[in-house]
């Protein structure tokens, strides 16, 4: 795209005599303005919606437990207050005094624009293979929809010979085991060979609703080595998912910001009914207090500190482009540091609250199997799809309660989903201004179209397989480093002085404690980053799923899938080197300063860095395009 040149023109005159300064802004040319958010509790919505998703359900509460309960806490909070919000609220002003996407926001340093470029592909990953596992919610929300749940039984066609069904509490209390024949065998009835080759069958022996999901929803195959067919019921089920997406962003942040009204607040009410629920099971305190149960001593482990920085910076999804897109759409003058707050802590009581529904049920379901409460916890699409719904399945009046469920799931995730197209499309339009107005709902029709194409690889047989590659490769290392690379070129190749006077530019004041955010974000928050890469670099594990180990070629590609966005930085960096003229140093001097673009909008009074409340020194009256004067 060709660069577009401004000359601002400046009025001082009379500037002593008056408070206010009226501006005339000139809009774009093609394509029109861009859009803003209708009222400001929609841009809140929008990015608590954003930020609070599946994780927050099958993760964190998980981790709480695994990591020392309630001491748990401890490790989270901090990371909360060094990583979490300082990085939330540094997206939240790039995205607002920008103005622009993820890429075109590197105006404020434009060789390093490739960052941008790498948000861009982290969300074009996510987005294709997030919109799978809405899929598989739809068709157990329409497979809810019966007198009685289908994954209840062995009966069925998809089931097979180790598909068990046998209530084995009692058994399993008297500390013996049910056979494949719903016998009760005990240790002293059998030899000690014997024993442990009955133990070892059980341990093939999947449930019903393990035998729903893998059989029926997925047809799993046996490993990437055979794909097979489309697994229809996910296809259709797939493309259901891409025509909700469609219709609620055809106009952009106009009809998105009415829609979050409903993602952002139908699950609150889902979880608080759930809740209800499962504080009435047996069983339920059970649950609690695994979850709960503080373990002072697992806070002198470094892995706890490790998975708590992790999941603080997956769970507020940064450096994906989703925040500055979202932002973007702010007035300039909009208190993001407020929003910040808001948005991040509202993220963290959630996964906490949910913990509190999660972990009740669970402790049901061990209550009903007669075990204890870590043989049931489970984390990821097996708690979702198949530890849920087996507790769910026990119930009275169990299709209710999996109808609120899933939906709970589906709206959490399209929340997230709508973000992350609206990012993609965002880049789009933004680049090529021409895609604005009557032209944007074919261009979100064309990326609609494109991610749904790669989402089908995902909706085979051995789909399962492709996606779980996707899930561990595409955005974990990758948003690491564009992460880090996001905040040392702000924070030293910018400067985090001139960053931090454009944000006393829009809230008319320096974030309080400004030396806090100065020393975050200039050397905390980088710091913490390359830890959490360290650390998710030494618990790495190649990718498996179930007892399937992926081959080494998957693996390899899978890295080439994770490098193929962070490339782009240097790539793009190399390409804007070569455009420019003068020396090799005058060329990456040139690029290094930001564009006269970045600068407040022309409706704005500029105020001088030194003295808050002063009069205004300058005034902007026009952007001239097309010029070769610049301030």
């Amino acid at each position: 795209m060709e660069e577009k040149k401004y000359n601002i023109n400046i009025d001082n005159r009379d500037l002593e005599d008056h408070e206010e300064c009226e501006a005339v802004e000139v809009s774009d040319a093609v394509g029109g303005p861009r859009q803003k958010w209708g009222r400001q509790i929609e841009f809140i919505l929008s990015s608590l919606s954003y930020a609070v998703g599946l994780g927050n359900i099958w993760r964190f509460p998980y981790l709480c437990y695994r990591n020392g309960g309630g001491a748990f806490l401890i490790p989270y909070g901090i990371m909360l207050m060094v990583c979490g919000m300082p990085l939330m609220f540094f997206e939240l002003c790039l995205g607002q005094f920008g103005r622009e996407g993820p890429i075109t926001v590197w105006k404020v340093c434009p060789l390093f624009q490739g960052i941008g470029y790498a948000m861009f592909m982290i969300s074009f990953y996510i987005g294709c293979y997030y919109n799978v596992v809405l899929s598989w919610a739809i068709y157990y929300i329409y497979s809810s929809f019966t007198h009685t749940l289908p994954w209840t039984s062995c009966n069925d066609e998809w089931s097979s010979e180790f598909c068990k069904e046998f209530n084995s509490k009692n058994c399993t209390l008297a500390g013996g085991l049910m056979n494949v024949t719903g016998n009760c065998v005990f240790p002293d009835m059998v030899t000690d060979k014997d024993w442990n080759a009955l133990n070892k069958s059980l341990s093939n022996l999947k449930s019903p609703a393990d035998e729903f999901f893998h059989n029926h929803v997925l047809d799993i195959t046996d490993g990437l080595h055979d794909m097979g067919g489309f697994q229809g019921n996910v296809v259709i089920a797939l493309f259901v998912a891409w025509v909700i997406v469609y219709f609620v962003l055809i106009k952009g942040v106009e009809t998105f910001g009415k829609a979050v009204y409903f993602t952002a607040t139908f699950p609150y009410l889902i979880l608080i009914v759930l809740l209800v629920r499962a504080a009435t099971l047996p069983g339920y305190m059970d649950g609690i207090r695994f979850y709960l149960t503080p373990n002072w001593d697992k806070i002198r482990t470094p892995s706890v500190w490790g998975d708590a920085a992790i999941q603080i910076f997956f769970s507020l999804s940064p450096c994906w482009g989703g925040l500055i897109t979202l932002a973007s759409y702010n007035k300039f003058n909009n208190n993001c540091y407020r929003d910040a707050f808001v948005v991040s802590i509202g993220n963290c009581l959630t996964s906490f609250f949910a913990g509190f529904v999660i972990f009740g049920i669970i402790g049901f379901m061990a209550h009903e199997l007669g075990v204890p409460v870590e043989k049931v916890a489970v984390q990821g699409a097996g708690l979702a799809f198949v530890a849920y719904p087996e507790a769910v399945a026990r119930l009275p009046l169990s299709p209710v309660w999996s109808i609120l469920f899933f939906a709970m799931l589906l709206t959490l995730g399209l929340g997230t989903q709508f973000t992350i197209l609206t990012t993609i499309i965002t880049t789009i339009t933004d680049d090529f201004p021409a895609l604005r107005g009557k032209n944007f709902k074919w261009a979100l029709l064309c990326s609609c179209l494109v991610m749904f194409t790669v989402g089908l690889s995902m909706a085979t047989k051995g789909g399962m397989y492709v996606l779980q590659m996707m899930d561990s490769y595409s955005s974990t290392f990758s948003a690491l480093m564009v992460g880090m690379a996001e905040v040392v070129v702000v924070t030293w190749v910018y400067g985090v002085d001139n960053f931090l006077n454009d944000i006393k530019t829009m809230l008319g004041r320096y974030p309080y404690p400004m030396f806090f955010w100065k020393y975050v974000w200039k050397f905390g928050m980088p710091l913490v980053v390359l830890t959490i890469l360290v650390f998710s670099w030494i618990d790495f594990t190649p990718v498996k799923y179930g007892d399937y180990e992926f081959p080494q070629w998957a693996n390899v590609l899978g890295w080439i899938l994770s490098f193929s966005s962070v490339a782009l930085i240097p790539a793009v960096a190399i390409y804007k080197i070569l455009g420019e003229k003068g020396s090799l140093l005058e060329r990456i001097e040139k690029l290094c300063k930001p564009q006269p673009t970045w600068a407040p909008p022309a409706d704005v009074t500029i105020r001088p860095n030194d003295s808050f409340g002063a009069k205004p020194l300058l005034k902007v009256t026009s952007f001239d395009e097309d010029t070769e004067n610049k301030i």
